[in-house]
């Protein structure tokens, strides 16, 4: 078990919910960048540690989340972003902070063309105050990306981070975020908006990154977190021949996009075999021939220790992995080509 997932499961046994589950990743899992990271000057928020309070709260939720589950059921989206926004705009809302979400600023031109939207305006009881003592507000951009790395190279840049589906990159993402998202606050169309003035801007960044071989430490300079969440990726063959080597006997579960968050506990009848998981991998790929998310189960039985099939109720993940087709490495590598020859 990865160090997250056996300090995820101990420290929220108790939380069965999954949207809830979802929530209590979002606030406890570490950030995916480091926010003392001399690289980010400072523009990257943190949530900090969750209280006793707050893990209060999250246990009366798991007992009654219909105030969560009609927020959710409110403009629901398919995106794994818009999920993870909705989340944690619900936490905000509930404790007091959130000042507005989504506030989309337009040219005041005929156009009326979008120029940008603040993911979320807050205001926490530490936002700094102006001259005058007038309380300012927090802009925070959000993002929740899954990326792997495509290549161990010793001259690892973020760019070398790429999405599942190839469309964008870890260095691409923290660069518009810095250098256009951040800025949106000091145009005069947004300031026009704003009940307050804008006093930081950051970007709050969770996450999880994958590697081919091993969680290899990464530059300081890179600005990641070294306690970020991590799996690893590998082609179907590659992860057969890690269940042949592997001990343990494991249940296997297919993660849907919005389930990609905090590590999974379902009911065994959910999961997969070994015997059974090759074929189940085909068929998706032939299908569509992009990555799956995956997560390696240990089973539990009713009382939560570690069971054999037959005595198993449920499973929780222990480990997780992106599984990609064949041809998806060199795929890779060669968009990692293309984006360090434009940066």
């Amino acid at each position: 078990m990865t160090a997250f997932q056996r300090n995820f499961q101990r420290r929220w046994p108790d939380l069965r919910d999954p949207h809830v589950r979802a929530l209590a990743w979002l606030l406890d899992a570490p950030d995916l960048m480091d926010a003392e990271a001399p690289c980010w000057s400072g523009r990257i928020a943190t949530l900090g540690e969750v209280d006793a309070s707050v893990a209060g709260w999250l246990h009366e939720l798991d007992r009654q989340p219909q105030a969560l589950h009609q927020h959710l059921a409110h403009q629901p989206s398919a995106r794994l972003g818009r999920y993870a926004e909705k989340l944690l705009g619900f936490y905000l809302q509930q404790h007091g902070q959130l000042v507005a979400g989504n506030l989309q600023v337009r040219n005041d031109s005929g156009s009326r063309e979008t120029l940008g939207e603040f993911d979320f305006l807050v205001r926490r009881p530490q936002t700094a105050r102006d001259a005058n003592g007038v309380q300012g507000l927090e802009h925070w951009e959000f993002a929740t990306k899954f990326y792997l790395l495509e290549s161990d190279s010793d001259r690892l840049q973020s760019d070398a981070f790429v999405g599942p589906n190839l469309a964008d990159s870890l260095g691409a993402k923290m660069r518009k975020i810095m250098q256009q998202q951040l800025m949106l606050s000091q145009h005069p169309a947004a300031q026009a908006l704003l009940p307050a003035p804008v006093t930081s801007a950051q970007a709050l960044v969770k996450g999880w990154l994958f590697y081919r071989h091993h969680a290899m430490q990464l530059p300081a300079g890179l600005g990641i977190s070294a306690q970020h969440c991590r799996g690893f990726w590998a082609t179907v063959s590659e992860l057969q021949q890690r269940i042949d080597t592997d001990p343990h006997a494991l249940r296997y579960l297919l993660l849907p996009r919005l389930s990609w968050l905090a590590p999974a506990r379902v009911g065994i009848n959910a999961t997969l075999s070994a015997e059974e998981l090759p074929a189940v991998l085909e068929q998706q790929f032939q299908r569509e021939p992009a990555p799956l998310m995956l997560a390696l189960c240990e089973p539990l039985d009713a009382q939560g220790e570690r069971a054999g099939d037959a005595d198993a109720s449920e499973v929780m993940e222990i480990e997780r992995a992106f599984i990609v087709p064949d041809d998806w490495q060199t795929r890779a590598a060669e968009r990692v080509r293309h984006a360090l020859v434009r940066v």
